[in-house]
């Protein structure tokens, strides 16, 4: 069994930065600004042979519970008290500041064992910062820089010195090589290549990313489902800034749901920080299986609503889209059918898209929702026999073959499924160069109806055989 540490301290001091390091990736956003991380985060980190998670919070802020600041120390609170041990974070470089002797009283009053982390210990001057840091109260600072990764084998004996030896390397719960094995398997997790080629498996946690425009509700959204106020929230746009993965059991389905930043119109977005944010939400989409479109239901489909859907559907992720704040709708039966019509008229690139009215503030449809979350995965992971899919092509031919291009008909031989994830077709046919996209939008619509693969995109790859006598013609030349 792991431990869980909890990085705290004030805005500016570092958090995201050892958080980073200690889990060997650049998960969490860093920019000089105050107060970019939000959310809490935790992931698997390593610090040489100890292996725990590690908790990245807020800056601690002395504010009233009702603001953002105040929400926001309420969700380092809950790290503080889901830890077992406490990284109590300063800038070495600036030295104590009077929240952070405010900050410590609370930490001292927790109970749990405290490793003082003094940061930016390579700076000029840092050495008045950690002599400053005794008057805490919580033991000796530890000197660490964690952007050049100097004084972490310091830091290690510090953690095993505030946890004993017996907790810190897990032996009061069995094996630490097992615990090491399943750390390092999380650790890499979510660098998966998102377009392998897996069988079908329901066992393995299945990935959600939530997007949307700023303030449609994603994160409320995930609280509801989750059954807890594990993400920041408020009336405030552009609160997410990080995505946050959320693991959550849905009826026995392992599912791991990515809280992303809203995304704004390109041309709106000016600060480096939102660039950033926008980026991690890309790279959420382009890791996760399926993608919950979160649409506010009183204004939706605005042009950077559909835009967000273009660009999940060209990354061949699996789409779903959820009306949100549908507790304010007064005409709801009317409204829906006109929102589902516009749904298909709209996103004609994937036909049969799953749209569900939700309410994460009252919890109605999100039942639904997941519901169709899963038939959609099914979907995206289906695959059709070659058997079948030839006999669908005699038909199709018979029906309605390929036009004749400059005078010569195309010929369709044979198609077979090369992926799933989403589905991918290979065509065989003379001149594939010739074949007017029309007639293969023609096939990829026929494909989803004849075989019931609604909502997912369709690729169709055009082959040309090769004919197997050209090596011996050209051989007599």
């Amino acid at each position: 069994m792991t431990f869980k540490v909890a990085i705290i301290g004030r805005p500016n001091v570092g958090k995201s930065t050892l958080f980073n390091r200690l889990v060997g990736r650049k998960l969490a956003l860093v920019d000089d600004t105050p107060g970019v991380t939000r959310d809490r985060r935790v992931h698997a980190a390593k610090l040489y042979d100890l292996h725990f998670d590690v908790i990245d919070t807020a800056g601690f802020e002395d504010a009233a519970a009702s603001t953002l600041p105040g929400r926001m120390r309420a969700q380092t609170e809950i790290a503080i008290r889901e830890a077992d041990l406490i990284f109590f974070t300063i800038d070495a470089k600036s030295g104590l500041m009077p929240d952070d002797k405010t900050f410590a009283e609370i930490v001292r009053k927790s109970g749990k064992p405290v490793v003082v982390v003094a940061n930016k210990a390579e700076a000029r001057g840092a050495q008045g910062g950690m002599l400053e840091a005794w008057e805490l109260g919580l033991g000796e600072p530890i000197p660490v820089s964690a952007e050049h990764g100097q004084g972490l084998p310091d830091l290690r004996d510090a953690v095993i010195a505030a946890l004993g030896e017996a907790r810190a390397f897990g032996e009061e719960e069995g094996d630490a090589d097992e615990e090491t094995a399943a750390s390092e398997v999380l650790i890499g997790e979510d660098i998966t290549d998102p377009d392998a080629e897996p069988s079908y498996d329901d066992t393995k946690p299945m990935r959600i990313a939530v997007v949307g425009r700023p303030n449609a509700g994603k994160s409320t959204v995930i609280n509801a489902l989750i059954g807890e106020e594990r993400l920041l929230t408020g009336p405030e746009a552009g609160i997410t800034r990080d995505s946050i993965s959320v693991d959550w059991d849905w009826h026995g389905r392992r599912l791991k749901l990515f809280d992303t930043a809203g995304m704004r119109r390109k041309a709106r977005i000016h600060e480096k920080l939102e660039v950033m944010s926008v980026q991690d939400g890309l790279r959420a989409i382009r890791f996760a299986e399926i993608v919950i479109i979160v649409l506010d239901a009183t204004i939706p489909f605005e042009k950077q609503d559909l835009q967000i859907a273009d660009l999940i559907i060209r990354e061949g992720r699996a789409p779903v889209i959820a009306f949100n704040k549908w507790d304010m709708i007064d005409h709801p039966q009317e409204l829906l059918a006109e929102l589902r019509e516009k749904t298909e008229r709209l996103l004609p690139q994937a036909r049969g898209m799953q749209a569900v009215p939700v309410s994460a503030e009252t919890g109605r449809g999100l039942d639904k929702l997941m519901d169709a979350v899963i038939k959609t995965h099914r979907v995206w992971n289906s695959r059709v026999s070659t058997g079948k899919l030839n006999r669908w092509l005699e038909g199709i031919l018979a029906h309605h073959p390929p036009p004749a291009v400059a005078g010569r008909r195309l010929k369709i031989k044979y198609v077979t499924q090369a992926k799933t994830r989403p589905p991918g077709f290979v065509v065989s046919c003379s001149r594939p160069d010739a074949m007017p996209q029309s007639y293969v939008r023609y096939l990829s619509n026929s494909l989803r109806e004849a075989f019931d693969m609604p909502g997912v995109p369709i690729r169709i790859a055009l082959r040309t055989s090769e004919n197997p006598f050209a090596s011996r013609a050209k051989k007599r030349r």
